[in-house]
């Protein structure tokens, strides 16, 4: 009796876990947000469900009086059809509250705008280079005794050599580490075609360009590991350029940095 509930339960365990925890990648038949971990990704989610709340208003009212105009004016309803061709009031009306719509709408869209494009004093600046097809990382801040900044690539671990509980074409080898609670600029470039650096669960979608600095800045709240991909067509392995962020308390990312400088 207890290895019968036992497969039932377990099952069941392991769907919820995954449900609650393993939201930073993308899900299977997934149709909402991945969980925010940044203020930025926070503000996007919430306005777009500040939108969802007109658009729902908005859709109903016009099936409602789509729905009614069809019933009243119909040809067994009205024998002798309308000769009304325009009305002042009406028109002013339908005019006057779509603007006014606008005009709320454009408040928190021009805040979140302008927060996206700010940065704020950073403690860290990270190069992001895109290549075909692979990304590499630079932290400049810091450097060895032979003047030397840390750079390394970043590639996708091929789908044979992944261990159990990692994900299909989202695995690197070498992941973005960042700390949390901090203040973090990206600047994202590219060296040979087009690239867009993005991470979903971070609010981030910046676009690789050769011979152009793109910037971009981020504030992670809380431990985790974030997923992204490539999100400009660059070639024939546009797919298997994942991007791997993975952010650490501070003390965790000072030893990573002392490691890094010491290889």
């Amino acid at each position: 009796m207890f290895n019968y509930l036992k497969l039932i339960i377990c099952p069941f365990l392991t769907f919820s876990l995954s449900t609650v925890f393993f939201t930073d990648a993308p899900e299977n038949w997934q149709l909402g947000f991945q969980d925010p971990a940044t203020p930025i990704m926070e503000g996007i989610i919430n306005l777009h469900h500040d939108l969802m709340y007109f658009i729902c208003v908005i859709f109903i009212f016009v099936s409602w009086m789509l729905s009614r105009t069809l019933w009243h004016f119909e040809k067994t309803q009205n024998i002798v059809p309308s000769t009304l061709t325009h009305g002042t009031l009406i028109e002013i009306i339908w005019t006057i509250t779509p603007a006014c719509i606008l005009l709320v709408i454009a408040i928190p869209s021009f805040s979140l705008l302008y927060a996206m494009d700010e940065i704020i004093s950073p403690a860290i600046t990270i190069k992001t280079l895109g290549h075909q097809w692979y990304w590499s990382y630079e932290y400049s801040d810091y450097l060895n005794e032979e003047g030397e900044s840390i750079i390394y690539d970043s590639y996708m671990i091929p789908e044979e050599d992944l261990i159990s509980g990692q994900l299909r074409l989202l695995e690197v080898d070498n992941r973005m580490i960042v700390p949390v609670n901090t203040h973090i600029r990206i600047i994202v470039s590219a060296a040979d075609v087009l690239h867009s650096w993005a991470i979903p669960s971070l609010g981030i979608k910046c676009d690789a360009i050769p011979g152009r600095l793109n910037q971009t800045s981020m504030f992670v709240k809380r431990e985790g590991v974030y997923y992204g991909q490539c999100s400009e067509i660059c070639g024939i392995n546009h797919g298997f350029m994942p991007i791997v962020v993975e952010a650490v308390k501070l003390p965790n990312y000072i030893t990573w940095i002392s490691n890094k400088l010491s290889e």
